[in-house]
């Protein structure tokens, strides 16, 4: 079978790490990666990547830095299968006629609103709504979060209601020094904030309201939970839930795992590139169950929860995989995902 051919405009954040990921994908090709920046961000890129010019003066900018384009994102187009756009928020939208006279697949991310595809994407939940579509979005990092553990929980028939809130990190890290919030925290002007009704996006049936704030951090996002369930439930049928759900995985504090920073380290010394942590952490330890009520709080990593979710997309949206579980068990065994972050095993 031959492999999808694959583009990536944006070689931002997400932009990078999808590339990386692509690659790492015994079915797809990455065709090239598209900027229109000519720093350090794209010139990491050279060494390892084809590198297109997004825009005409991008291309003129790059080749005044010593970098040769391999063409413009047209050129990229014509030889892509599906185009996964990591542009800023709201970038995507603006280039969707340009993909689709090309006549490729379009992937966008959360930033852009669910009208600009129609269709927004969670592997686990709803993969099979978008095998052969022609567009979708994948969600945001939180709302990707979400989707997974509430979903784990709706999928056991244990979920009536959720009600969340969210400590987001300020800025992702890389920007840290452009600004952001010191010494304080800023609420979301409104409630719900935007992550639960994103999330009926996905599950139109999900009872969930979310509260956010941000907070004067860079690294990662808190989840804390309080959720009513169908009925009275010992809180090992809620863990044996998030268990049979992929993409979520244990840590706990009496692993020393005490706050945002400690997990961020694990995740370093055990060789993931980045740092990353595809999977959501939810602190096994903290998990808590009273009748039919239950308390939880997880840690998701902005800059890394979507990939998989991307890669899964790639796949749907060609028909190259038509069993979600296939595609998911791929996609996790060549990212090397876990279900429990340190070993032994606990029974």
């Amino acid at each position: 079978m031959d492999r999808i051919r694959v583009g990536v405009n944006g070689y931002g954040v997400i932009g990078k790490r999808v590339a990386d990921a692509v690659h790492a994908q015994p079915d797809m090709h990455l065709v090239g990666v598209a900027d229109i920046v000519t720093d350090w961000r794209i010139q990491s890129a050279v060494p390892r990547l084809p590198v297109f010019a997004a825009t005409p003066d991008a291309h003129s900018g790059m080749v005044d830095t010593g970098i040769r384009p391999e063409g413009t994102l047209d050129d990229l187009l014509a030889q892509s299968d599906v185009i996964v756009d990591t542009t800023p928020k709201h970038v995507a939208a603006g280039n969707l006629p340009r993909y689709q006279a090309a006549g490729v697949k379009v992937i966008v991310q959360g930033g852009e609103a669910h009208s600009t595809t129609g269709h927004s994407f969670v592997a686990q939940a709803n993969y099979a709504t978008a095998l052969g579509r022609d567009l979708t979005r994948v969600v945001s990092c939180n709302t990707t979060s979400i989707v997974r553990v509430l979903g784990a929980l709706e999928n056991a028939g244990l979920l009536l209601r959720a009600r969340g809130v969210l400590i987001r990190r300020a800025t992702d890290p890389w920007e840290s020094h452009l600004g952001g919030i010191m010494n304080t925290m800023v609420p979301e002007p409104v409630i719900p904030s935007h992550q639960g009704p994103d999330a009926k996006t996905v599950l139109p049936d999900l009872d969930v309201v979310t509260i956010a704030a941000k907070g004067a951090h860079t690294q990662t996002h808190n989840h804390y939970w309080t959720l009513q369930l169908t009925r009275r439930a010992s809180r090992d049928e809620v863990l044996d839930a998030l268990r049979a759900a992929p993409r979520i995985a244990f840590i706990r504090m009496s692993d020393g795992l005490v706050a945002l920073n400690s997990t961020v380290e694990l995740m370093r010394d055990l060789g993931r590139p980045r740092g990353d942590m595809w999977e959501v952490a939810v602190w096994e330890d903290l998990v808590t169950v009273d009748g039919d009520e239950a308390y939880l709080t997880y840690q998701v990593c902005n800059e890394a929860i979507v990939i998989p979710e991307t890669i899964d997309a790639i796949r749907a949206l060609t028909g190259t995989i038509t069993d979600p579980a296939d595609s998911i068990r791929l996609t996790d065994t060549t990212l090397g995902m876990r279900q429990d972050f340190l070993t032994p095993e606990r029974s």
